[in-house]
């Protein structure tokens, strides 16, 4: 199936099961590796574990002793690390897969362990997802029928339904991948001891980006712009707010939004690429007495095998404005032309024939990122 095809029968219209999606697929990671990451602090984690004699689920939050691990019981748990891809480039790499969608759509790699019967029981998701099984078998069960019911449990801390009525049954084994739109009740349940990789869409919801654009449109605002009443006439009761008035809040309301395209674009711009998390990219911090490289020492690395890596956190898109672009990073905004942001934007790296290429304000840009932290220089002393 072409990426054109996918996306006109399926994409936010109906779930697909993919066999050996991933041919011949070598996890780039094992339950032991998830389970060190979750002992990291800043890793998002979290462990869910289910009672079967009541129903009962309960739900901790890492960062996880590495003590815990080997006393869980045998069966019934899982283990759920969000973020993945920012700590491990093997699973980064795996997002390559996916190119046909725009990458500020993707939000991160999740990757969970389940001990058999593991589960986070039956929910939904109110964005795209990819399942893919990596290690191991699990079972999933999804209600694809129109208007299937979505009433959450009182019981539980988790968001799970109350009713759950499979319309498909399947098990999937280390390739096979699964594809969920927005709103597809799922229920997954390890089969055996497996790993499975969640590739998330990131979807903000419509009172995330209106509550973002008012903090942005209200820092902006001149404070000139006020409700005003120059065709006031007498009032035919001085406690009604009439018809007349109401229209006149609507003219303030439009006058702070304005009607300006490049603002909205320059808004969603920054918006998208900042990260979700509390983490942030920051300068690099050198130690007592340490000089930072100076700009011609980094031109001269890259000239003789030395490479830019961005961070992993760094997001970055650009958008057209006029003949020329515009290069979002973490909020940020930096005009550039076409090609350079082309470039920047789709490089996880940067070595030296790339940065030859870009032109001057392009490497002023790139220098300037990587003085925020947005890379980090590899020489070849590094690599030895």
């Amino acid at each position: 199936m072409s990426p054109a095809d996918f996306l006109r029968d399926y994409w936010q219209k109906k779930p697909l099961l993919i066999r050996n999606a991933f041919p011949d697929l070598q996890s780039p990671m094992d339950p032991d590796d998830l389970a060190g990451l979750a002992c990291e602090e800043g890793a998002l984690s979290r462990l869910i574990r289910h009672d079967r004699s009541d129903d009962s689920w309960s739900v901790s939050h890492g960062p996880f002793p590495e003590e815990m691990f080997p006393s869980l019981p045998g069966a019934d748990w899982t283990l759920l690390v969000q973020d993945v891809d920012k700590w491990d480039v093997d699973v980064a790499a795996l997002i390559r897969h996916f190119a046909f969608l725009p990458r500020w759509r993707i939000d991160d790699v999740m990757v969970s362990f389940a001990a058999p019967g593991g589960s986070v029981g039956a929910h939904v998701d109110q964005y795209d997802v990819f399942l893919l099984q990596a290690v191991g078998h699990r079972r999933w069960q999804i209600d694809a029928r129109d208007n299937p019911p979505l009433a959450y449990r009182d019981d539980v801390e988790l968001r799970l339904l109350r009713e759950f009525d499979p319309s498909h049954d399947w098990v999937l084994g280390p390739g096979d991948m699964l594809y969920l739109p927005p709103g597809v009740p799922h229920h997954g349940v390890a089969e055996d001891a497996c790993l499975t990789f969640s590739f998330g869409m990131r979807a903000p919801s419509s009172a995330e980006l209106l509550g973002d654009l008012v903090d942005t449109l209200t820092a902006e605002a001149d404070d000139a712009l006020r409700y005003h009443d120059p065709d006031l006439a007498p009032a035919a009761d001085p406690g009604e707010i009439d018809a007349a008035a109401m229209a006149r809040v609507v003219r303030a309301l439009d006058a702070l939004r304005g009607d300006r395209p490049e603002q909205l674009a320059e808004w969603f711009g920054n918006f998208i690429t900042r990260y979700r998390s509390a983490v942030e990219v920051i300068p690099p911090q050198l130690e007592e007495g340490e000089q930072p490289r100076s700009r011609i020492e980094i031109e001269w690395d890259l000239q003789h095998g030395g490479r830019l890596q961005r961070h992993p956190y760094s997001r970055m898109s650009w958008r057209r404005a006029g003949p020329a672009a515009v290069l979002h990073a973490n909020g940020e905004s930096h005009p550039l032309s076409i090609d350079d942001a082309t470039l920047l934007a789709n490089a996880d790296v940067v070595d030296g024939g790339d940065y030859a290429s870009l032109g001057e304000q392009g490497r002023d840009c790139l220098i300037e990122l990587m003085d925020a932290g947005h890379y980090h220089l590899i020489t070849e002393e590094d690599d030895e």
